[in-house]
């Protein structure tokens, strides 16, 4: 397999150009429900993908403006070491244990697209702002222990360099989507080298496949990094919690997981479609040549 690999790099690199979130939300469960790779060598091999294209889409958002720098700083202090915690223990299940982290990304998935749900609906809490953000102490404690949490968790299962990142940042602090779409993929990039390094040196990765998927998912990164301000944060989190949520109940092992799945992405199709006609029927149309007001 070649091709595939470098359509589903494509895909991986247009979804974490948009929105910063679900890189390895969806590479993991596609490399082991798709592809057929052992739980351990999937998050592997994820991981230190997603190092590599990342880093492209945190220089072009360097570029344009959408990094928050310091919060990306003191984030990294504290997920960094514990990424490589998280490694130690998914290298320390062993091939034994395969089901074992498998489980541990499907419940993290599922996770994931719950406090996506929740927070496009439950509009309280910290609004995005244009002004500076500048932080306090209070602050960078707060920002480094989160970093360690959920470092350990993507060192362990590939799953919240995004996703957990992301959905933390909407949450509680008070920037806007672009600004948290290109700070989480800053932060990501430098987190993912450091749990992709851990995981090459224990063998848990396939670099055959990496340099596959890197042909879609750089130019796809780098080209979707551009439309991110012009899709409705809403849609964008829906679409997102939709997809997690069903890649996490296949690998979970739910009673009629696959009819629960194509029903999902069926009603997820259906809904898409509906969305484009609707925006695109609405759209004023240009006044014709020639005419006054």
């Amino acid at each position: 397999m070649t091709w595939q690999f470098t359509l589903t790099g494509l895909l991986i690199g247009a979804l974490v150009g948009l929105t910063g979130m679900g890189g390895g939300s969806l590479l993991t469960p596609i490399l082991v429900i798709v592809f057929g790779f052992k739980p351990t060598y999937a998050v592997g091999t994820d991981i230190l993908h997603g190092a590599v294209f990342k880093s492209f889409g945190a220089a072009r958002c360097r570029q344009l403006g959408t990094v928050h720098a310091r919060l990306a700083g003191w984030m990294f202090l504290g997920s960094g070491p514990m990424s490589l915690g998280g490694v130690a223990v998914a290298s320390a299940l062993g091939d034994g244990a395969q089901k074992t982290e498998g489980y541990a990304v499907g419940g993290a998935l599922v996770l994931g697209g719950i406090g996506l749900v929740a927070k496009t609906f439950v509009k309280g809490g910290v609004q995005p702002s244009d002004a500076p953000f500048i932080l306090q102490r209070r602050d960078r404690v707060r920002t480094t222990l989160i970093g360690a949490v959920f470092g350990f968790v993507v060192g362990l299962t590939s799953v919240g360099s995004g996703t957990f990142f992301g959905l933390i940042m909407v949450m509680i602090y008070p920037l806007t989507i672009p600004k948290i779409v290109g700070t989480d993929i800053f932060h990501a990039a430098a987190l993912l080298w450091v749990a992709g390094m851990g995981h090459l040196v224990r063998g848990n990765v396939d670099l055959h496949a990496i340099a596959w998927l890197l042909l879609g998912s750089v130019p796809g990164v780098l080209i979707a990094s551009k439309f991110t301000v012009k899709i409705p944060d809403d849609v964008l989190r829906l679409g997102l919690a939709l997809v997690l949520s069903l890649s996490g109940l296949k690998l979970l092992n739910v009673p009629g997981a696959n009819w629960i799945i194509a029903c999902g992405l069926g009603l997820g199709g259906v809904a898409l479609a509906t969305y484009g006609v609707r925006a695109r029927v609405g759209r004023p149309r240009p006044a014709p040549a020639g005419s006054f007001d």
